[in-house]
């Protein structure tokens, strides 16, 4: 059998049709369709039921996945042996945040890249949580403070950022000077997280309100350019605006805490040797560049 129709077959299968794993795979539908009707045509068994919703596995598809999997996981441990020390091989799919992503971690990839000729490794740049399970991806960066989830996750970097308004807004309703008094302003988010602030030695955390969200830090700083209200920004998003006095800082004595940047994963006893090298690699990064938005603080 083929191994890229296994893979095909596993990735189908995962995904649920046919569209959503040439997405996760990088190739064309017509492709994968092949590539299933070769191997269902190798076994002479159907392994998917095609619907209009997309493809559901028959009974021998859901005995056969499982072993498909186990094949296409060996494989690629056998082909890293035989490999130099130290080269990877197979795919890295990653989920990366927009905001950050093509700035900070595209060169860090690039890189690994380089280093690794034999690795494919496939990029998604988004700002939004994505489902690393039911989406295939390998992990994910991310930024800011982390919710509680059953993914595992590696802190490889911190990530610094402030609170900031505009002039007009701060004229039209003043300026915080501690934590408890933003409840009474509008607070520009990317959800329904928690703000934490530093009081001396003491973390405060507080629950802000406001109408206006979104998932990507620009479209804060927009937002908060247009006087909607009080954003907590990273450095390397706020710092254009804040040295050209578009925004000012506010709440200047009770600073929020560095974020992290983290590597996130499945569940799993153990992560992936690419995985585990994105993450030194990531970590080598923030060693040599403590402030990777080059504002310092």
């Amino acid at each position: 059998m083929d191994i890229e129709e296994l893979r095909t077959f596993v990735e189908v299968a995962d995904a649920g049709g046919v569209s959503p794993a040439a997405r996760r795979l990088g190739v064309s539908k017509s492709i994968v369709s092949r590539r299933l009707v070769r191997l269902e045509a190798e076994l002479g068994v159907q392994l998917l039921a095609r619907t209009t919703r997309g493809a559901a596995l028959t009974e021998a598809g859901i005995t056969f996945r499982d072993h498909a999997a186990k094949v296409c996981a060996e494989i690629d441990v056998a082909r890293e042996t035989i490999l130099p020390a130290g080269d990877l091989c197979g795919r890295l799919r990653v989920a990366v945040p927009l905001s950050f992503g093509p700035t900070h971690f595209a060169p860090v990839l690039a890189d690994m890249a380089r280093r690794h000729p034999q690795l494919h490794i496939h990029t998604s740049y988004s700002d939004r949580f994505v489902d690393l399970i039911a989406e295939g991806f390998d992990c994910a960066i991310r930024v800011g403070y982390l919710q509680d989830s059953n993914l595992i996750a590696r802190r490889v970097g911190p990530i610094y950022g402030k609170l900031v308004a505009s002039p007009d807004y701060i004229k039209a309703h003043g300026s915080p000077e501690k934590p408890e008094e933003l409840i009474a302003h509008q607070a520009l988010m990317q959800g329904t997280e928690a703000w934490q602030f530093l009081d001396g030695d003491e973390i405060i955390t507080v629950h802000p309100r406001g109408r206006f969200k979104a998932d990507n830090a620009i479209a804060l700083a927009a937002a908060a350019l247009a006087g909607l209200g009080i954003a907590w920004i990273p450095d390397g998003v706020a710092h254009q605006y804040v040295a050209s006095g578009a925004l000012v800082p506010v709440m200047t004595r009770h600073p929020p805490p560095p974020a992290g940047v983290y590597v996130i994963r499945p569940p799993g006893q153990h992560p992936a040797r690419k995985v585990r090298v994105l993450t030194e690699l990531l970590i080598e990064c923030f060693e040599q560049t403590p402030d990777p938005t080059g504002v310092g603080r």
